[in-house]
């Protein structure tokens, strides 16, 4: 929580606590404010509280960035009177150290928004950026400039980065340079660096860091998936031109990935549920993708709580779904989190690696690779330093190949990753727990917030993009990613112009209402406008399809004016929709693809299909509706079972309907939403028709029916608007028409499209 800095002296003077003979008095809010920014309590004025300065971007807190209110009633790393705690403007590490070459403007030091050109001497050719800005993230834009000159050298000329210095200036097969840095700043990346015989560099290029320097949430998508990419690829040679930026997904791999996150007392919570949805985000979508590692997830203080245990993944005990809900139900809030013991963590983690060793047998171990992922700040007070169990690991996956002091040719197998979060940050003794090849693997937070999207970003969708029902779970700044699907019909005959929902269900069909259309209408007086990064587009139609049971007057003599039946139509488009992470399907029910969507495993059937989509009788479905935001989500209940009979007698309450038998209306192809028992329904808006009613499924959308019509008229042109207790909508039930939509979409008859694989019943 944020605090002010008014609280109430005397009762802080008065909160004293008697234990074990001694007197805990609160610690006191003088002399704690910061100029220029705002603080945290995690216990209020309490003995234990930790205490955390904020500045806005560009600043840092100085000279500390967090205080522990002790036993003794004082606070932590108290400030002196010369030295009071305020924001400070952040500084990038010093440039002037380019070799060959000069540093425009040269200052004693650069701050945010400063800007600096690089000049190389003559006879030096540039590499690198000829000119960088300070960013308030500490670090310097662009890459690091380097002035050199073809030598027949067997390596490129590595650099000297800002803030840096290196010992070394022969460049052949063999040679090693070393890296330190300098004025108070530490080194993230490789201190030593040889040159090989194909003319690289081993290790990352290394940086300087101060303690106020942190990764940007694209340093750390690029940077991490390029690393963590080799964990989920096959080994086999690859082009390697566009290769280091994010993660490829293969189905061909075994990994065992093991997720811990810090709880301690050091640890606020806002980092915690961070790394908590950051950690969710990345099961889901590495899942999305039918990858299927193996998780050990782990919560940890001065002990160890395991959420899921590997060897049980490992059996078939547990499935992805308890993962997550085990994530999503663990609460920090009733644990002990006094203390922090990491070495226990890696401990459990070379106990689980053991016993699957043991499961499998040695040659099949060997084809295990392990990534390790760790949230932590660093500060271990228990336990011991947990260098001795990182090597313990590393010799089990390295099959003991460190012992011959020569570099394991396994070392592809075996990755830890460490996410430093928090307040204050023990890089020492971080840094050397990292290990793996292949990119950056340490990175510094300065916020949690953003994982969650860093996560999604690192995966590589161009061969999986395809998919049907792939979306981006959480809230984007472009709703497109949350809805890639969605398609906005308007169909102009004359006077006539109606507006509807669609679904793109294959790149050259969109599935909407058959009452959209009315007789008259021409493909040439449709047009579909489906969004992308570009803004919204207008797509040609060749054609349409409306469902050939559809007739609006069909039981006019039974009592219905207006009979929505098989309410239901598809439009071909005149050419392919280009399939992207703004626009691509949704899934339909009874195809192949969705039968992967819903990992049903074997040989399936459409009936298999609807027991896992509608499997209770108040069934969460949503569909969309036109607001100024694109689109916006409402939120129902199919009344299934015996609850449906209720819902639907709402429908003779609906203009031009006089039967007395609501199945006279609504037949057994429409599913039943509204109301207010036991949830209060959104309801449908005029606009909203055709559009998908759909469920998530893990990290894929599969629609199940599609909005037709509804008993009362509550709210005109879309919006999110509650129902009412009277009012019900009605929508069709896909799993009822699929025959029409099987004999269009799965015709392998023509040449035109690609056809769906449908299923059996």
């Amino acid at each position: 929580m944020r605090l002010s800095v008014h609280w109430i002296g005397l009762a802080a003077a008065l909160s004293c606590l008697l234990m074990a003979g001694e007197v805990w008095c609160d610690c006191p809010e003088d002399n704690v404010q910061i100029e220029g920014g705002y603080y945290n309590l995690t216990k209020g004025l309490q003995t234990g509280s930790l205490l955390t300065y904020h500045c806005i971007e560009g600043y840092y807190p100085y000279p500390v960035q967090k205080r522990v209110c002790q036993l003794n009633d004082r606070w932590s790393q108290d400030s002196t009177s010369s030295k009071p705690q305020t924001c400070r403007m952040v500084e990038c590490p010093d440039p002037n150290v380019l070799m060959n070459g000069i540093v425009i403007p040269a200052q004693l030091r650069y701050f945010v928004d400063n800007v600096t050109t690089y000049e190389c001497y003559s006879g030096y050719l540039m590499r690198g950026s000829s000119r960088r800005v300070c960013y308030p993230n500490g670090k310097w834009s662009g890459s690091t400039p380097i002035c050199s000159r073809d030598s027949g050298n067997d390596c490129a000329d590595p650099g000297i980065p800002a803030g840096a210095s290196r010992r070394g200036n022969s460049f052949r097969m063999d040679d090693k340079v070393k890296y330190s840095c300098k004025n108070g700043l530490f080194l993230v990346g490789s201190s030593e660096r040889t040159c090989l015989e194909n003319g690289q560099w081993t290790g990352t290029e290394p940086a300087c860091y101060y303690k106020y320097t942190y990764d940007t949430p694209v340093e750390v998508s690029e940077a991490f998936g390029s690393a963590i990419k080799a964990s989920l690829t096959p080994l086999e040679p690859t082009d390697d031109t566009q290769e280091g930026r994010k993660i490829k997904i293969s189905k061909t791999d075994t990994l065992n990935l093991y997720i811990a996150v810090d709880i301690s007392e050091s640890i606020e919570e806002e980092h915690f549920l961070g790394a908590k949805s950051a950690v969710l985000q990345l099961i889901t979508k590495i899942s999305s993708f039918s990858v299927s590692p193996n998780y050990e997830v782990l919560f940890f203080s001065s002990d160890v709580f395991e959420v899921v245990n590997i060897v049980d993944f490992l059996d078939g005990k547990t499935q992805l779904s308890t993962v997550k809900t085990e994530l999503e139900n663990f609460q920090i809030g009733y644990r002990d989190t006094a203390g922090t013991d990491l070495n226990r963590v890696f401990m459990t983690i070379l106990e689980r690696m053991a016993l699957i060793k043991q499961r499998i047998g040695q040659e099949k171990f060997k084809e295990h690779r392990h990534a390790i992922i760790l949230f932590t700040d660093g500060a271990y007070n228990m336990g011991g330093t947990p260098e001795p169990t990182v090597e313990k690991i590393k010799n089990m996956v390295y099959i003991d190949q460190t012992a011959r002091n020569q570099k394991p040719i396994r070392e592809d197998y075996l990755d830890i990753y460490i996410f430093a979060i928090g307040a204050q940050i023990f890089d020492d003794d971080l840094l050397p727990l990292v290990v793996g090849t292949g990119g950056e693997h340490y990175f510094r937070m300065n916020t949690i917030r953003t994982l969650q999207k860093t996560f999604d970003d690192i995966i590589d969708e161009d061969e999986v993009k395809g998919l049907c029902g792939l979306h981006k779970d959480y809230k984007t700044t472009d709703r497109r990613e949350n809805y890639p699907w969605v398609a906005f019909i308007v169909i102009q005959n004359k006077n006539r112009v109606m507006k509807c929902l669609g679904s793109l269900v294959t790149p050259m069909f969109v599935l909407t209402a058959a009452h959209c259309f009315t007789f008259g209408d021409l493909p040439q007086h449709v047009t579909v406008d489906i969004d992308d990064q570009n803004g919204r587009r207008t797509k040609k139609v060749r054609n349409f399809f409306l469902h050939p049971q559809f007739n609006v007057k069909a039981k006019v003599d039974l009592g219905v004016e207006e009979f929505y039946d098989y309410d239901v139509a598809l439009i071909q488009l005149m050419d392919y929709v280009k399939i992207s992470t703004f626009v691509r399907p949704i899934c339909i029910p009874c195809t192949e693809e969705t039968n992967n969507a819903l990992k049903l495993v074997g040989e399936s059937t459409c009936q298999k299909q609807e027991e896992r989509l509608l499997k209770t009788h108040m069934e969460s479905l949503k569909f969309l509706t036109q607001t100024d935001n694109l689109v916006d989500k409402k939120e129902v209940y199919a009344k299934l079972g015996n609850n449906r009979d209720e819902c639907i007698q709402h429908a003779l309450t609906a203009p031009g309907i006089t039967t007395k038998d609501p199945k006279v209306a609504v037949t057994d192809n429409f599913l039943c939403t509204g109301g207010l028992i036991p949830f209060r329904d959104h309801i449908a808006c005029t606009g909203d028709s055709g559009g998908a009613v759909f469920k998530n499924y893990e990290n894929r959308t599969v629609q199940i029916g599609v909005v037709s019509w509804g008993s009362k008229n509550l709210c005109q042109g879309g919006g999110v608007v509650e129902s009412a207790k009277d009012s019900r909508d009605f929508h069709i039930n896909l799993f009822r028409v699929m025959p029409f939509l099987e004999s269009i979409l799965g015709n392998n008859t023509q040449n035109i499209y690609a056809p769906l694989q449908f299923l059996n019943n």
